[in-house]
């Protein structure tokens, strides 16, 4: 086992600054060479001190935009419409690259990847859709999926139910 200080947040193992032991092949093969993390001396420690101080400063000011983005997208309500067939069931389904693309009409730039679909959804209705912009915190789009041209159907409906004059 060796110990190395992490530079960066490694996924399953820590975050900046901290101090942590992994296996020696590991340490060489993977943390060092992608210059994530750096080896214990003296000299090191107080370099990710400095560096820690700075980061936690950052991460103090990207979760408060992260935050302000969360409320902005909690307002928003999506419509999606999808046609389809006899039986109410869609053709097709709407996936989180749909709803990156309503974010984005929106003025809102989300990797899709950070939208949290576990599986495209295939039912007419509504549904709540988590988006993880921080690692503290998660944004809820409700998505409503509805028929395509649901709203012209009842006009037309009641065009052919008048009598003609």
């Amino acid at each position: 086992m060796k110990e190395v200080l992490l530079k960066e947040n490694v996924e399953n193992l820590g975050y900046r600054g901290d101090l942590v032991k992994v296996a020696d092949g590991y340490a060489r093969n993977y943390l060092l060479p992608r210059n994530l993390a750096l080896p214990v001396t003296q000299s090191n420690q107080r370099q990710v001190e400095r560096e820690r101080a700075k980061a936690a400063a950052y991460a103090a000011e990207e979760r408060q935009g992260a935050e302000a983005l969360a409320t902005k997208i909690g307002a928003l309500a999506c419509v999606v419409a999808r046609k389809v067939g006899a039986t109410d069931t869609l053709f097709g389904s709407v996936t989180s690259a749909d709803l990156a693309e309503f974010l984005a009409s929106e003025q809102i730039e989300i990797d899709k990847r950070k939208i949290q679909l576990r599986e495209p959804l295939k039912q007419l209705g509504e549904s709540t859709v988590p988006i993880k912009l921080h690692r503290d915190v998660v944004a809820h789009l409700k998505v409503s999926v509805v028929k395509e041209g649901a709203d012209d159907e009842p006009a037309a409906d009641a065009d052919a139910a008048a009598p003609e004059s």
